[in-house]
């Protein structure tokens, strides 16, 4: 067999064994070493198109979310917005390799379909690395400070945080986000909406984001969104934050 053939046969099976063993079972030491999905944390977070793997298994997130209700929420909700979101970027023509950051901040020159499953798709891929197994402790270092500057200390953040995801009527979001004048900030967009939008009435950089649709917590919390939202702040993946400040 020539070397050549004998390359090719070789990268064929490498190739089969990573298929085998799963992009999943990788996942825990990248999330335990902080890198993020475009391979380098320094350089922030970047989404992608395509549903990337859930970073834990559906029941790792439990008490706090159950494995029920987040196997259907990745597997039913986010998948829709996904497989909705690429059908309507071949329709429009929007080429795979534009970011989902570039997408979102000229959202306003597409359809409702492209805003609504694109933030739907952007904003689920971003709730997923805004939670981790267990949380993380409070924010500290230039975090910390920033929100202390902004809001006076951490608990009064979490009550005005809270505050955003409770009036927020019918389904939405609530967002810790940077402005324009790089001040963190609180507040909500409806539907799918968020704040790299800019149709958005609240623009800047999302630093966390919580789901409040009905279908993020109804399974276990039914109409108890107070007590969603507080049991969420056990999970937090506050190292995650921190890496978008």
């Amino acid at each position: 067999m020539s070397n050549r053939a004998s390359r090719r046969k070789f990268l064929k099976q490498a190739l089969q064994g990573s298929a085998a063993l799963g992009v999943s079972a990788m996942l825990p030491s990248l999330a335990a070493c902080g890198t993020t999905r475009n391979g380098n944390a320094a350089k922030g977070w970047l989404a992608l198109p395509d549903q990337a793997p859930l970073p834990y298994a559906y029941n790792a997130l439990e008490p706090v979310i159950d494995a029920q209700t987040m196997e259907i929420h990745y597997t039913k909700h986010a998948a829709a917005y996904t497989k909705n979101l690429n059908d309507a970027m071949a329709a429009e023509q929007v080429a795979k390799t534009t970011s989902m950051e570039t997408l979102m901040a000229g959202i306003s020159k597409y359809s409702a379909k492209m805003r609504n499953n694109g933030g739907g798709h952007y904003n689920h891929e971003f709730f997923w690395q805004c939670m981790k197994p267990g949380g993380t402790a409070a924010p500290g270092g230039a975090l910390l400070t920033a929100i202390q500057g902004q809001f006076g200390d951490f608990e009064n953040f979490r009550k005005k945080f809270t505050e955003a995801a409770m009036t927020r009527f019918g389904s939405g979001w609530a967002w810790l986000y940077l402005d324009a004048s790089n001040k963190v900030q609180v507040g909500s967009t409806p539907n799918q909406d968020n704040p790299l939008m800019d149709v958005s009435t609240i623009k800047g950089k999302p630093l966390l984001g919580l789901d409040v649709w009905e279908h993020a917590y109804y399974l276990k919390y039914q109409n108890r969104r107070a007590e969603y939202i507080e049991n969420w702040f056990k999970i937090v993946n506050w190292d995650f934050v921190a890496r978008q400040l």
